[in-house]
């Protein structure tokens, strides 16, 4: 069983899309680790086809918010201001789809879906700090998470060394190929599909393949100017349109 794994959509179907068209083929599931919604101009279509190409879903932050389970008083500025765009822009069908998604953790094929942290779906796992105690807290369970925007992840060895996960960019489009050690424990990040906060501004997403025990990173780009255009005829703030050519 080969799963694509996609997280951080915000709202972005370009991004989206290319995703899409980039895994055709590679997968056999769909798994969404939460934010579908938020920041970007075409929260509706994003929803539409998230319902069509994925097998299981799970809630972000942002999905709560925009659909007022919660009230987006701890965003900042930009992003409570799209908050509240994209709720008067949903239509109710997706309103009610947001509101029944579930919180992680989700196990699926001996894998937790979160999209923050195991313990707190709203924490950011971001280094040591936070990643370590998910790591030690594990059994028999890898992590698939998001929320950060950051590409990558964390592993702890049977020894207890604890690493980031790293690469160096390939070619094709596949970023890095990471075996899945027997002993070992991950938490593994896809990376954002529509709005990348690790430098690099392509959409990124990964593929899993449990019977060969590898994670495999993918980066594409695809047609940010059209996105940003869109968001500029919405008059959504000026610097969540520029960040998505910076991948910050």
């Amino acid at each position: 069983m080969r799963y694509l794994i996609i997280s951080d959509i915000h709202s972005n179907l370009e991004g989206f899309e290319k995703c899409m068209e980039e895994a055709r083929g590679k997968y056999d599931q769909a798994l969404c680790l939460g934010d579908l919604v938020g920041y970007g101009p075409d929260p509706n279509p994003v929803i539409d086809l998230v319902r069509e190409v994925t097998t299981f879903v799970i809630r972000g932050n942002h999905d709560k918010a925009c659909c007022g389970i919660t009230d987006a008083e701890d965003f900042n500025t930009w992003a409570k201001i799209s908050t509240l765009w994209t709720r008067m822009v949903l239509n109710p069908e997706h309103l009610e789809y947001l509101r029944t998604l579930p919180a992680g953790p989700l196990t699926v094929n001996g894998f937790q879906l979160v999209h923050g942290a195991p313990a707190d779906e709203d924490e950011y796992i971001v280094g040591p700090t936070q990643a370590l105690p998910a790591l030690q807290a594990l059994s028999n369970l890898n992590v698939l998470f998001g929320h950060t925007h950051h590409q990558g992840g964390f592993m702890l060895s049977p020894q207890g060394q604890f690493q980031p996960i790293h690469w160096q960019s390939a070619g094709d489009g596949k970023v890095f190929a990471l075996p899945l050690e027997e002993g070992s424990h991950y938490l593994i990040n896809p990376g954002s599909v529509g709005q990348p906060r690790d430098g690099d501004w392509r959409t990124a997403f990964a593929i899993i393949d449990v019977e060969q025990k590898i994670v495999e990173y993918y980066r594409t780009p695809y047609d940010v100017r059209k996105t940003q255009e869109k968001m500029e005829k919405a008059r959504l703030p000026m610097p969540l349109v520029r960040r998505l050519e910076l991948g910050r």
